[in-house]
């Protein structure tokens, strides 16, 4: 056997409830090395520890008082760090609205430390999947706490965001004039289409489906609101369909008990968890900048001055545990919709998964769900 690199440490093994690709849970043993090697159940795996996959967080706004929209790739290679800390081995950096300008030039700090990544091999820190943008292609009537800086997907400043090489998911308002082209175009580059931050109706959110939309943002917020008469665009994210339903699981954008109803309508197969968090997630004052506007953190979450909810403050394994304790989801099945799903989206199928030949990238928990140790690429962070 060749001895251990950075690119090969030595083999490992875990012990306890190994949380599967299908939400099932078994009691044995993962051996590793920068990869899953083997896994076996036992009854006498030992331990009663959960050990599920890293988890995926594809929409990040910023945490620990750094923002993504003006953090330079140092800085978010630091993010990287804290959220590897946090249980999220993979992570997509989320500009928000902003100029055109702007947006080009958070793009490029993402590249740089993507770049930066490779080059260094960091054992470290949560690796970076690639840009998740959120705007300007949106509605300006369900702008959230979004800039009114909302752009048509068609013209010049789509060509330019077509043309980003670390764009690898993009939110928009399907119903926009050039919206379904737009859709169908990002699609065959391969980058995933999330509807989002939208006033469409039912016809207008299943026809972006039907172009190529694959995720609804943070359902039930910044959308047209459900009704039992104009079911609108909830309905389609709450039917089952190839777009999965990304959801904010804190508790406080959407409460336990639609939380419980969602996963029941979309089960763990339909379903995505994501932070949505900002720079105040952890941050070391409670007040300062959310985007252009005043914000602060407020009722469990960051919100504006005039009291819009503005982003979340919970880590990854913080939403789970919503699910778990408060929506009445499966530890496996949360782990599904917070590491498998959304790593199969982007086309990462190696990652958010515990299986043979899959990376190495795990967590485990205690019962009372304490996070006790991350592995990323089969090495122990400290």
């Amino acid at each position: 056997m060749p001895p251990p690199t950075s690119m090969n440490p030595p083999a490992a093994m875990l012990s306890g409830c190994i949380a599967r690709p299908d939400g099932s849970l078994i009691r044995g043993r993962i051996t590793f090395t920068d990869r899953i090697t083997a896994l076996e159940s036992a009854s006498d795996g030992g331990g009663e520890d959960y050990i599920l996959p890293g988890f995926v967080d594809l929409q990040v706004n910023g945490s620990h008082g750094i923002d993504v929209m003006n953090a330079a790739p140092d800085a978010l290679a630091t993010l990287s760090r804290h959220l590897a800390r946090e249980g999220a081995t993979a992570w997509m950096p989320t500009a928000v609205t902003a100029p055109i300008e702007k947006i080009a030039q958070v793009h490029e700090s993402i590249a740089g430390a993507i770049e930066n990544s490779r080059r260094d091999n960091s054992a470290d820190a949560a690796a970076i999947l690639g840009m998740h943008l959120e705007g300007p292609f949106i509605s300006p009537l369900r702008l959230g706490a979004h800039p009114a800086l909302n752009l048509e997907p068609r013209g010049d400043s789509f060509q330019r965001v077509l043309a980003m090489r670390a764009l690898r998911l993009i939110t928009l308002a399907p119903e926009l004039p050039g919206g379904f082209d737009a859709i169908r175009r990002l699609a065959a580059r391969a980058v995933v289409v999330s509807i989002g931050h939208t006033n469409a109706t039912l016809e207008e959110a299943n026809a972006g489906i039907a172009a190529g939309a694959r995720m609804f943002t943070h359902l039930f917020n910044a959308m047209r609101p459900l009704n039992h008469r104009d079911p609108g665009v909830i309905a389609a994210a709450l039917a089952p369909s190839p777009a999965l339903a990304a959801i904010i699981p804190d508790g406080v954008h959407v409460h336990p008990a639609v939380l419980r109803l969602a996963s029941r309508a979309r089960g763990k197969d339909g379903m995505i968890l994501v932070t949505d968090k900002v720079a105040l997630a952890k941050a070391s004052t409670s007040e300062k900048n959310v985007g252009r506007a005043r914000g602060s953190i407020r009722d469990g979450a960051a919100r504006l001055d005039d009291g819009t909810l503005a982003g979340s403050i919970i880590s990854m394994l913080d939403g789970v545990r919503v699910m778990v304790e408060r929506a009445g989801v499966s530890i496996g099945d949360a782990a599904v919709m917070a590491a498998t799903n959304p790593a199969n989206l982007v086309g990462a199928g190696d990652r958010g998964r515990i299986q043979i030949g899959a990376r190495a990238d795990l967590i485990v928990l205690s019962r009372t769900l304490e996070l006790k140790s991350v592995f990323i690429a089969g090495r122990e962070i400290s």
